[in-house]
C-alpha cells in the first residue's frame, strides 16, 4: 500500500516522507518501478535494463530513498537476470514442466 509514497513526501496515500515510509515499501517501490519500465504494456514498449536504471537513478532523493538506490545499483545485475528469466517474452519457459502429469 505504501509503495506509492515518494521519498520526498509527494506520494500517496498519506504523503509520508523519508523514514516515515516503511522500509519494505521503499524497497518495493524500486522493484515496482523497475518492473513497470522493463515490461511491455498495451500502451508502451519495454525499456532496456540500462534505460530503466538511468530513470530510477534520476529519481533518487525524490521518488526513491538514496540508501535503497545504492543497494539497487550494486545488485542491478540480479534484477536483469530475473527480468530475462521471467519476462512475458519467456512466459512459456516459466510454465514448462518436463516431469509430465
Amino acid at each position: 500500500m505504501y509503495h506509492h509514497e515518494w521519498f520526498d513526501g509527494r506520494g500517496y496515500p498519506k504523503g509520508l516522507k523519508g523514514n516515515q515510509i516503511p522500509i519494505s515499501a521503499r524497497i518495493f517501490a524500486v522493484a515496482d518501478v523497475y518492473d513497470a519500465l522493463v515490461s511491455k504494456r498495451s500502451y508502451k514498449e519495454a525499456l532496456p535494463h540500462d534505460s530503466a536504471v538511468e530513470i530510477i537513478k534520476s529519481e533518487t532523493g525524490q521518488h526513491f530513498d538514496p540508501e535503497i538506490i545504492k543497494v539497487f545499483l550494486k545488485i542491478q545485475d540480479k534484477f536483469l537476470m530475473i527480468k530475462d528469466q521471467y519476462s512475458s517474452d519467456n512466459m512459456q519457459k516459466c510454465i514448462e514442466y518436463d516431469g509430465g502429469i
